[in-house]
């Protein structure tokens, strides 16, 4: 049974750093594609970064190149978002995902999620 469990959240002043970490289990991700998703109140849950499990490849939406940089470590199955120069829009709850197949920004397509932690920026 795959697993995804989420950490790193907390309360941060604007600019600072964050650095989540998502921790896999219950299979190997060779092929996958893994990403971080958020939602704020009321908003839909929003594509944020996704890389390629085998090959590393990063994807970014707009609001996170630059400041956000997404990799993972195979032999810990472990993949991270290290998030700098935070801003008050960035506060939500972040969820990491995985999907079997080459999609990364559509939320509809992953298989599998995290219980998400929270992220709050203030300023």
């Amino acid at each position: 049974q795959v697993q995804l469990v989420e950490s790193g959240g907390g309360l941060v002043q604007a600019g600072g750093s964050l650095r989540l970490s998502c921790a896999a289990s219950g299979r190997t991700f060779i092929g996958y594609t893994m990403g971080w998703f958020r939602q704020a109140p009321g908003k839909e849950r929003e594509f944020v970064a996704a890389i390629r499990w085998s090959a590393g490849y990063p994807y970014y939406a707009d609001s996170a190149k630059g400041r956000f940089t997404i990799s993972r470590d195979s032999a810990e199955n472990t993949m991270y978002l290290q998030m700098n120069s935070l801003k008050p829009e960035d506060t939500a709850i972040y969820f990491c995902a995985a999907n079997r197949d080459l999609l990364y920004s559509d939320p509809g397509g992953y298989d599998y999620w995290g219980q998400g932690t929270q992220v709050t920026v203030s300023s």
